[in-house]
């Protein structure tokens, strides 16, 4: 078999470009405001606003958890497939975005509908958006191995791209919170507000495709190609990739779990809801202060213990959220910053492994498959805002959750319902935390496996 074509080593000469980086993190705005309003907002919205009951919305989010399990492996996949003169990836940001914007305009809206009817349209729209979001961000995520084969340029291009994300997020949410509050209606404020998210998330696409250039590799010919079944076996059998999706399955589950609590933590027990803006925006300035950081020790450090301190940071924060008593907002304001310390660990870490792992099955298989292996990723990240929603969810319905008719009125929780916010936003996540690290610990690919792996391509291509 014709070993297949990869991109030289990153030098000086042929590193990328300012250009190109700031190019590639643009296309991170649409996921970026993905993750934080709907992180944020989403579960109070659909509570408090569009008066779903919250078994309801569980149900929601693990029925589209099980389209999920089918559709991004398998548009991951389709983008290995794809062959255009624009490359394999980026064809897809072309015409998934304008889908993917207009689904996400159509989940804020609340329509007169019985509950009923309210559930089908919130159902129906949430399959449809998570398939836009799939059509879009698996082939945005599976570009990154494909712009540089460096170990350390990989960890500073999704350095880039997650401060885009992060930047863009606190933007959006500045946004988002200002058009909220120029209505008097709830309804027409998200209504407005989703239609200028649904513009960026379609400009920050065709933005990408116009200013990105992928690598064409040569090795895409049917008969050496193992099936989608095969490869997904193939994918399943890589033994640092299945540790790389449990580090970031937990990382993202934990992120998602206190994202969507903390708007009704902060509602129903700790107070202070109009300042809430600010909880959010202290969390994502610190973790774009400490995205740089981290960058930038993991050159010195490597990623393993980058991941050990981030994360041991978090946890103690995580479990200081438990003890915060109603009326302490500045302290909660204060566990924010410091959060931000270990969620940029959260995004930087798995998602710069991810590339090297990559690379080690195209040595032991000869194939390039990004799609499959980005697929799988952004179906965890998928996994881990569902689960988190589900699972808090259920638990809320069962402690006797109340829905709240006016937000100038707000009901009184039963103490089990509280109880259930303060746990998941504090030792739900410092338990998952923890889990992780025995799992990083043993990750085998480092730098100088790294380098190895790099040497023996080199060595096929000659």
């Amino acid at each position: 078999m014709a070993a297949p074509a990869v991109p030289p080593p990153a030098t000086p000469a042929n590193r990328l470009s300012f250009g190109r980086k700031l190019a590639f993190g643009v296309g991170d705005l649409g996921s970026a405001l993905v993750a934080a309003i709907q992180g944020f907002f989403l579960n109070a919205f659909l509570l408090d606003v569009a008066g779903i009951r919250p078994a309801a919305a569980g149900i929601i989010f693990l029925i589209v958890k099980i389209w999920d399990s089918v559709n991004d492996p398998l548009i991951g996949r389709l983008t290995d497939k794809t062959n255009t003169r624009w490359g394999r990836r980026r064809p897809w940001l072309l015409f998934g975005a304008v889908p993917f914007g207009l689904a996400w305009f159509l989940q804020w809206l609340v329509p007169d509908l019985s509950d009923t009817g309210l559930f089908w349209y919130y159902l129906v729209v949430a399959l449809l958006l998570d398939t836009g979001f799939t059509a879009v961000n698996v082939p945005y995520t599976a570009l990154t191995p494909e712009l540089s084969q460096d170990y350390d340029e990989r960890t500073s291009l999704n350095s880039f791209r997650f401060s885009f994300s992060i930047l863009g997020g606190l933007i959006a949410l500045a946004v988002h919170n200002v058009l909220i509050g120029l209505f008097p209606s709830v309804t027409t404020g998200y209504a407005v507000s989703a239609a200028v998210m649904g513009g960026v998330i379609v400009l920050s696409n065709f933005i990408t495709f116009a200013y990105t250039e992928e690598h064409h590799f040569k090795d895409h010919t049917a008969e050496n190609d193992p099936g989608f079944v095969e490869g997904v076996k193939i994918a399943l059998r890589n033994r640092p990739f299945l540790y790389v999706v449990a580090i970031y399955l937990m990382s993202w589950l934990c992120i998602q779990f206190v994202q969507a609590n903390m708007l009704l933590y902060v509602r129903y027990w700790v107070g202070g809801e109009d300042q809430f803006i600010q909880l959010a925006f202290a969390l994502q300035i610190s973790a774009f202060i400490f995205l740089i950081v981290w960058s930038r020790l993991s050159q010195k450090w490597g990623k393993q213990k980058v991941y050990f301190v981030g994360m041991s940071f978090w946890i103690a924060v995580e479990i200081a959220l438990f003890f915060v008593q109603p009326g302490q907002f500045t302290v909660l304001l204060v566990l924010a910053m410091l959060a931000g310390v270990g969620v940029s660990v959260g995004y930087l870490i798995p998602w710069s492994m991810l590339p090297d792992v990559v690379e080690l099955d195209e040595l032991e298989t000869g194939q390039r498959r990004e799609g499959i292996y980005y697929g799988f990723f952004v179906f965890l990240q998928k996994l881990g805002i569902s689960l988190g929603l589900a699972l808090s969810n259920f638990a809320l319905e069962a402690a006797g959750y109340i829905n709240a008719e006016d937000l100038t009125n707000l009901p009184q929780q039963p103490t089990a319902v509280l109880t259930a916010l303060r746990i998941f936003v504090s030792l739900v996540p410092a338990v998952i935390l923890l889990l992780s690290f025995p799992i990083v610990y043993r990750y085998p690919i480092t730098r100088e496996k790294h380098a190895e792996i790099l040497a023996a391509l080199a060595a096929r291509r000659k």
